[in-house]
């Protein structure tokens, strides 16, 4: 696939997705939103593909938006900036935000260097976030008199807790990667050489031993019923997919594989394999 801020490669059922910027540090632009919005739908319809990783060209993962356009760059009325200028969605409604929740693969967010404002909100809905040890954080939006967005208001405090997220939030101070660790936001912190390999070896231990379907899954009940009050709605749901997934060949291949003691080899595909009992929440 050609596009204009990014690139998607797939090799060994792993999509690379590279914010390619890097003479701006990656900074995002309209298009590159509309770009990886596109690569995670490319990525989900192509059954080969079970698992996303996200980083950047360079030094750095995304510095945030594109403000070449001075002082008015997040001027909407205007329209005449990277921010905002020129780009369609496949797709209307939340863009790259929607696309990378509602995503059947995992996601790996390789956070490779400055990650601030969008450049971070960008990768509260991938599922795992590690980072090198160089790489910086900042929830900068109140000092460019902004509030947080990319639905992040939603994810920070869930993936973090409130008093974390309004820490940062409201200091709007840029923080490095030891303190994203303590703080929630990433699972690991890796040398910058040991970065993307990390991030491999997780996507490949996914890859080799776990069912395509089940991961759909999982990624979809943890992320949209972990908020719920009680536990006894997700009882119903749960139930529901164990007695459909119990009968199909996915479990049958785990247990017999688990038994001869050897790699499984699934062969459900979300493309065609989702339970009939299997229900995306009501927006």
């Amino acid at each position: 696939m050609s596009y204009e801020t990014i690139l998607y490669d797939v090799k060994d059922r792993i999509a690379t997705v590279t914010l390619n910027r890097p003479d701006k540090l990656n900074a995002y632009t309209a298009t590159m939103g509309v770009e990886l919005e596109d690569a995670f739908l490319a990525a989900n319809e192509d059954d080969d593909v079970r698992v996303i990783i996200v980083t950047g060209a360079g030094r750095g993962f995304c510095a945030g938006a594109d403000i070449s356009g001075g002082a008015g760059a997040f001027d909407t009325k205007s329209g005449n900036t990277a921010m905002f200028q020129g780009a369609k969605p496949r797709r209307s409604g939340g863009g790259f935000v929607q696309t990378i929740y509602d995503s059947k693969k995992p996601s790996i967010a390789a956070i490779n260097g400055p990650a601030v404002g969008v450049g971070i909100t960008l990768a509260l809905p991938m599922d795992i976030r590690i980072a090198s040890s160089e790489a910086k954080f900042g929830f900068v939006f109140a000092r460019r008199g902004l509030v947080p967005e990319a639905g992040s208001a939603w994810f920070l405090p869930r993936l973090v807790g409130l008093n974390q997220a309004l820490l940062w939030c409201m200091s709007g101070r840029v923080f490095g990667a030891d303190e994203a660790l303590k703080g929630g936001l990433v699972a690991e912190v890796t040398p910058p050489d040991k970065l993307l390999t990390r991030a491999r070896e997780l996507a490949t231990e996914i890859v080799e031993n776990t069912a395509p379907v089940s991961i759909a899954l999982t990624r979809h009940m943890l992320w949209q019923y972990s908020g719920q009050p009680s536990p006894f709605p997700v009882l119903g749901i749960d139930g529901a997919l164990s007695l459909e997934l119990g009968a199909g060949p996915d479990v049958r291949e785990g247990v017999a594989a688990f038994l001869e003691k050897r790699k499984p080899k699934f062969p459900g595909k979300v493309s065609a394999g989702m339970p009939k009992s299997f229900k995306p929440a009501p927006r």
